[in-house]
């Protein structure tokens, strides 16, 4: 009887899953398959070194395909469609000497040995256009370098432990860099973006001539005259268009991104009578000021910022409502102040904001640079046409609740409490970790961004401390959720949002529930929070031994 291929199931969140695979052939034929047959309520699926994470709309579903994986026939695995792609490489990369001294090889012989046998596309991430390529010479197999680079640029050709790969755009990294080419990895003009995909072949081929490489930009809003539209007198510290965010181009490197607190945008969009998904302008920590070409209808929701509307001689001015429909007419100007509860405020348009959706989805990703730019003073914004007879919505409650429960935004004497299942690589922490991660309090940091929340150890808590880990070493790349709580060498964990990197090489020790990631998107610098674990089903709190019955003694 043959063995199974999947080695373990291990829970990513409350709605997803990351299997552990024997091989990467094996993860290979399980991302073909689901990719060719979806499970039910399957939204994204990601191969990686040795895992592959699947994505669910739901807590159900997610339950129900840990059986429906076990039980697939990878054997009968249909195999992907396979091409061969050329990259033309000129060798003068500025670690290409370093790479000699490792392998002991002369600079002639390294390039030798990349162009000398076929590599295969295994997986992509990090990035749209980075795919990790396998099977190369053996010899060729080094360490990333002690430093990493702060800027790659875009086209170079680089190795890392077993894999090779052409960074698509100028990024952060740590590969060593062997050469340059020319080829686009990414192009959103292509019908398949990516120029390498998983299951290609690639061949290096040396070239002498220089080249050069463009690094892709967000894409620029198109204005138009004709119809209403809103026009941006300032946009503030941040203000970007977003909606519920692209789903299904992880494989691709592409995080489904979306408005950090969807919740919020939701709102906004249901009191102006725009589906749920239309695009809204997402601001941080106010500043924004928009002006009307013709008269509209707007809702704010989010984080709770005063505002007003000003005439168009300037003259007068109006307090607005939040989370309220109200009339912005032609010529007169909504100004947005500091936020005095929350970081991101949410402006829907009755309508909503038609700029040219990218793969799907008007979100700005700031991790991918896909999307539209942000805001600039003098962007025009067009409105989409009214269909159907949606009325406006009445007045609401706000998203940010007051208090001490999960969920709501502490304020006071109330640090804000998110709730947390375990996982996946919470046994890389040992059971102490568990009362670590939950009986104190952590700290939000000024580096928090839409790609995560940074944390540290409150200065108050004398005995608060980094966690630690109980194993050594790296851990492969693999699939990560947003609401993960990775946690880097220094112990201080990173709460991922909406644009965090679709693949990490930290630890997960846990993730926040999806129910409590709009208000993690409210956290302010320098704001208390505590975790607490609970049930992923129920959403009940554990008691302190049942967490810490989740983390097993870790292996040194």
């Amino acid at each position: 009887m043959t063995s199974s291929p999947i080695a373990g199931i291990r829970p990513a969140g409350t709605r997803a899953l990351l299997v552990e695979l024997a091989s990467l052939a094996d993860v290979t034929a399980l991302h073909t398959q689901l990719k060719a047959h979806p499970l039910p309520g399957q939204v994204d699926v990601l191969a990686a070194a040795g895992t592959v994470l699947v994505r669910f709309i739901g807590r159900r579903e997610t339950v129900d395909a840990a059986g429906r994986i076990q039980a697939l026939d990878l054997t009968r695995a249909e195999a992907p469609e396979a091409r061969t792609v050329t990259i033309d490489t000129v060798y003068d990369g500025a670690d290409l000497a370093e790479v000699s001294r490792l392998t002991g090889l002369s600079e002639e012989a390294v390039i030798k040995a990349h162009t000398g046998s076929s590599w295969l596309g295994g997986f992509g991430g990090f990035a749209p256009g980075f795919t990790y390529l396998t099977g190369g010479d053996p010899v060729l197999k080094v360490p990333r370098r002690d430093t990493p680079r702060t800027a790659v640029p875009a086209g170079s050709v680089a190795l890392a432990g077993e894999y090779s790969a052409v960074y698509p755009r100028e990024s952060p990294g740590g590969w060593q860099l062997i050469g340059r080419t020319s080829a686009v990895m990414w192009d959103l003009d292509r019908e398949d973006p990516a120029l390498i995909r998983p299951g290609d072949t690639v061949i290096f081929q040396a070239v002498r001539e220089l080249v050069t490489t463009t690094d892709p930009s967000p894409a620029a809003i198109e204005e138009s005259a004709a119809g209403p539209s809103l026009v941006v007198r300032a946009a503030g510290l941040q203000s970007l268009i977003q909606d519920l965010g692209r789903p299904g181009y992880a494989d691709l490197g592409v995080s489904a991104s979306g408005a950090a607190d969807t919740r919020s945008a939701r709102q906004a969009n249901r009191l102006v009578g725009n589906p749920a998904d239309a695009a809204v302008i997402e601001n941080l920590f106010g500043g924004l000021e928009l002006t009307a070409h013709g008269d509209t209808v707007l809702a704010l929701a989010g984080a709770e910022v005063p505002a007003a509307v000003v005439s168009p001689d300037g003259k007068r001015d109006r307090p607005v409502p939040l989370n309220a429909p109200f009339a912005l007419l032609d010529g007169e100007i909504l100004t947005l102040g500091s936020p005095f509860r929350g970081v991101r405020a949410y402006a829907a348009v009755r309508g909503g904001i038609a700029v040219e959706p990218v793969l799907g989805s008007r979100s700005t990703d700031s991790m991918s640079r896909i999307g539209p730019a942000s805001l600039e003073s003098g962007t025009r914004l067009p409105i989409g046409n009214i269909t159907g007879t949606t009325p406006v919505g009445s007045p609401e409650p706000g998203t940010l609740l007051s208090g001490d429960q999960p969920g709501t935004l502490g304020d006071g004497d109330f640090p804000t409490l998110l709730r947390i299942t375990a996982g996946p690589r919470q046994d890389w922490f040992g059971p102490d970790a568990a009362a670590a991660l939950t009986e104190h309090t952590w700290r939000t940091t000024n580096e928090s961004n839409r790609i995560g929340v940074r944390l540290e150890t409150d200065p108050e808590d004398p005995e608060a401390q980094p966690l630690q880990r109980v194993r050594n070493g790296e851990l492969p790349s693999e699939g990560v959720v947003a609401g993960s709580l990775q946690v880097p060498p220094s112990g201080l964990p990173v709460l991922f949002l909406a644009d965090h990197p679709v693949t990490g090489g930290y630890p997960v020790i846990a993730a926040v529930v999806p129910e409590d990631l709009p208000v993690a998107a409210q956290l302010p610098p320098g704001h208390p929070v505590r975790f607490v674990f609970v049930h992923p089903d129920t959403l009940a709190p554990l008691s302190p031994g049942s967490a810490a019955a989740l983390f097993p003694e870790g292996t040194p």
